[in-house]
């Protein structure tokens, strides 16, 4: 039995603590962004459990989502492109958790591993990327604008049919070259990224959840482990952010009942006010010559069938063939 200090006060504890000795894997991918979220892991768990930085490993692993950057992510396969590899080696034991954006997330683990564990939501909302520092109002007529997600390319064509979008893959430094080349005038970020990287010289302005709603969990850190890993439970226990957990639940119920991937155009996003979850949510033609908009409030607790309600009443509004590539 192990003593740790949580919230200032010494709690026993019946599991043995990382040791220097004995390290705890922390698997990520190896983005700036992402290296800075399993930082961020390893802070919170050293400080709530007084523990040295020699205790953890963070271990970088290769996903198929960072090694194929040539193509559009619908091109080279379906859900999981960020986080399969990392998968695999908590399954078979080589890491003890894993540090995900959920944002990449599938709504579905595989058998034996479990997400039961979220940090502090960062803000949700999109940035708009311009050299100039300019708005997406401000974009001429026939400008070029690069992305990689499916659902800000038609939600910019939704809005501004005018412009033109090309495929725009890669991290912060690499965007930011592209448009130093003109591969495209502007782009998009996660205001969420751009603050845990304190990326304070990227140009950007703020994009408004009423004018462009968020990806589905985005701004949010997930910590995936195995469900029978009772020492990695009890550690992230104490790190788990109710609050978000609670918004989590009804995004990710409303994205599961869409079936929705990297080839569908789903955005989402939930608040809340004391006892009452806002859920919105909006699905797009991948075109963007429509979009469906709808919102649903309830009790904090039904935030999983709220989710599942709200994709119904878009599902039955859209009918057959809403997704379907143009």
């Amino acid at each position: 039995m192990s003593g740790a200090s949580v919230a200032g006060k010494r709690v026993r504890m019946t599991f043995t603590l990382p040791t220097p000795a004995q390290t705890f894997k922390i698997g990520t991918r190896g983005s700036p962004l992402a290296l800075a979220q399993a930082h961020e892991t390893r802070t919170r768990i050293m400080a709530h459990f007084d523990l040295p930085a020699e205790a953890f490993e963070i271990v970088v692993i290769s996903t198929q989502g960072d090694r194929v950057l040539d193509r559009a992510l619908k091109e080279i396969g379906g859900k999981g492109l960020f986080t399969r590899e990392i998968e695999d080696q908590l399954l078979d034991g080589s890491i003890d958790i894993a540090v995900h954006s959920m944002k990449d997330m599938p709504v579905d683990q595989p058998e034996g591993l479990m997400l039961d564990c979220y940090l502090p939501r960062e803000n949700p909302c999109d940035a708009f990327i311009h050299l100039d520092g300019g708005t997406l109002a401000d974009l001429p007529s026939g400008s070029v604008v690069g992305t990689s997600s499916l659902r800000r390319k038609s939600q910019l064509l939704y809005k501004r049919p005018d412009l033109t979008v090309v495929e725009f893959r890669g991290n912060v430094q690499t965007r930011l070259k592209k448009l130093n080349d003109g591969v495209a005038a502007a782009t998009f970020l996660a205001m969420a990224g751009l603050n845990r990287l304190n990326a304070t010289d990227v140009p950007r302005t703020e994009i408004s959840v009423d004018d462009m709603l968020p990806a589905v969990a985005q701004g949010a850190i997930g910590i995936e482990r195995r469900c029978d890993d009772h020492r990695s439970g009890a550690l992230l226990e104490a790190l788990h952010h109710r609050e978000t957990g609670q918004r989590l639940a009804a995004e990710r119920a409303f994205l599961a009942a869409l079936d929705g991937s990297c080839e569908t155009p789903i955005a989402g996003l939930a608040t809340l006010d004391g006892g009452t979850l806002r859920l919105r949510g909006e699905i797009l033609r991948t075109d963007g010559s429509e979009a469906l908009f709808d919102e649903i409030s309830g009790a904090v607790e039904d935030g999983a069938q709220l989710g599942r309600d709200l994709a119904a009443r878009l599902l039955a509004r859209a009918g057959d063939g809403f997704f379907d590539w143009k």
